[in-house]
């Protein structure tokens, strides 16, 4: 298939465009608007490819998509561009409702207009809203609930295609995926965020108590799901993807500070980096806990997590302590900012 990838320079995109030109024979068209958070050493692997193609574009831009579209004829569209920072998203929610509703309807209608043969739309477990301590996970038939401006717009987004689906026909497939982790992610998430200011000794901020849980996925798992739901997914059908490794924030910004005292540089002053760990006020409508049952796309599509927790923790950190080239100038910039995250 030519397959077009929307947000292919952000975090999760990038990771399908490298899997998809290292491990199919798909031709990719990778379209970006090269905010923030898109970069261009994360698809570094994959652009010296025949099969890759790169394009900036806005997806709000309904004019440039159709010429898009009528100049590469993709069979396929996987629709990863998205403002997903939730902080972000409380400060300033009108780019989120831009790119995450006005954005995939512009890219629905282009996609109908052209007649492609799958439209698979990536979503987030937060639309589906905050579970106890003691409730199942997330099912495929879960009711929505979302919380936040960015989960109400990825909400949104999801109800547009399932209806673009049954009103007009498109072939369309969703997917919801728990938290996300790995190479290549913007340094104002969690992970990256508790690693780099980590070695560096600095304060590292967890909301509340750190006591609310997240179900951990890494990038590259994700990616191979992602493909086998384009590639084999029955249309129509929605796709949880999880990595069944729940933990709480704290013990999540603990682990991390345990692989920098042991992979990372000394600092001067602490005998632990968990000393630097330091409680602030929790952000408005923070969801308890979130956490996705995956059984159905096992059980159809034979799709597993390949890493567990521990093991892709430890290849993240190392991966950040190894990469000072690309995260050190974003880095730069989200300090400016002021911004971070802590999930």
């Amino acid at each position: 298939m030519k397959i077009l990838v929307t947000g292919g320079r952000g975090f999760i995109g990038s990771a399908v465009v490298r899997c998809l030109i290292e491990n199919t024979d798909h031709h990719v068209v990778n379209v970006d608007r090269l905010t923030y958070a898109s970069t261009e050493g994360s698809v570094a692997a994959a652009s010296g490819s025949n099969r890759y193609h790169f394009e900036q574009a806005d997806i709000c831009d309904a004019e440039h998509l159709a010429a898009l579209f009528a100049t590469h004829h993709p069979d396929a569209v996987m629709n990863l561009a998205a403002e997903s920072h939730v902080d972000r998203s409380i400060d300033g929610p009108g780019d989120f409702i831009r790119t995450n509703l006005v954005g995939t309807y512009t890219l629905l209608e282009a996609a109908r207009t052209a007649d492609v043969e799958r439209f698979h739309h990536i979503s987030t477990d937060e639309v589906f809203g905050s579970l106890s301590m003691t409730s199942p996970a997330f099912t495929e038939s879960s009711a929505y609930d979302p919380r936040s401006p960015y989960s109400a717009s990825k909400a949104g987004s999801d109800h547009l295609v399932r209806a673009w689906g049954e009103t007009y026909d498109l072939p369309v497939l969703l997917t919801n995926c728990s938290n996300n982790y790995g190479p290549f992610h913007f340094p104002e998430k969690l992970i990256p965020l508790v690693t780099i200011r980590s070695m560096f000794g600095e304060p590292l901020p967890v909301y509340g108590r750190g006591d609310n849980v997240r179900d951990w996925l890494h990038v590259e798992d994700h990616a191979r799901a992602l493909v086998a739901v384009v590639e084999r997914g029955r249309v129509g059908e929605t796709y949880n993807i999880g990595g069944n490794e729940e933990r709480t924030n704290l013990e999540v910004v603990e682990a991390i500070c345990d692989l920098v005292d042991e992979l990372g540089p000394e600092i001067d002053g602490v005998d632990s980096r968990r000393e630097l760990i330091e409680f602030v006020t929790d952000r408005p409508g923070h969801d308890l806990r979130y956490a996705v049952d995956s059984s159905k796309i096992t059980t159809e599509l034979g799709w597993e997590p390949d890493r567990n927790f521990a093991r892709g923790l430890h290849e993240t950190v190392q991966w950040y302590l190894d990469n000072e080239w690309w995260w050190g100038p974003l880095r730069s910039e989200t300090n400016r900012r002021g911004l971070g995250s802590s999930t």
